[in-house]
């Protein structure tokens, strides 16, 4: 019994992570047991899920499997393009290059400001009245 190659990589963004598994063949993507078509219904976040693999010129040389959970439609792409970024680095580490010119390889930080005590949301307070 011959033993599958596989690489991974864990990716993250806003409250999204998402969990990638780079196995060669022809380019389909699945997450969460679903096609990308029908798990992610806009092209754009389509497209940019699908950022590593233009960037390295290996489109349509891996199968991608993603489990991932948390935030929306944006943070979950987002995510899985970052998870994806780092399976290919082990895939061949030479693509670092490549990766960080674009920018791929940087966790994007950017998270949901928290509330704080005495306003209605993270910065919104009520009207001031001077009298």
């Amino acid at each position: 019994m011959a033993k599958t190659v596989q690489y991974g990589g864990t990716g993250r963004r806003k409250n999204s992570v998402a969990r990638v598994r780079l196995v060669p063949g022809n380019g389909q993507i699945t997450m969460n047991g679903k096609a990308i078509e029908d798990y992610i219904p806009f092209a754009n976040l389509r497209e940019v899920v699908l950022q590593p693999f233009n960037v390295t010129e290996t489109l349509g040389n891996y199968d991608v499997l993603v489990n991932v959970n948390g935030g929306g439609f944006s943070g979950q792409a987002g995510a899985v393009r970052h998870g994806i970024a780092r399976a290919l680095l082990t895939v061949d580490p030479d693509f670092r290059a490549a990766l960080k010119t674009a920018g791929l390889l940087t966790r994007d930080a950017r998270m949901k400001e928290r509330k704080k005590p005495g306003l209605k949301k993270a910065r919104k307070a009520s009207q001031f009245s001077k009298r």
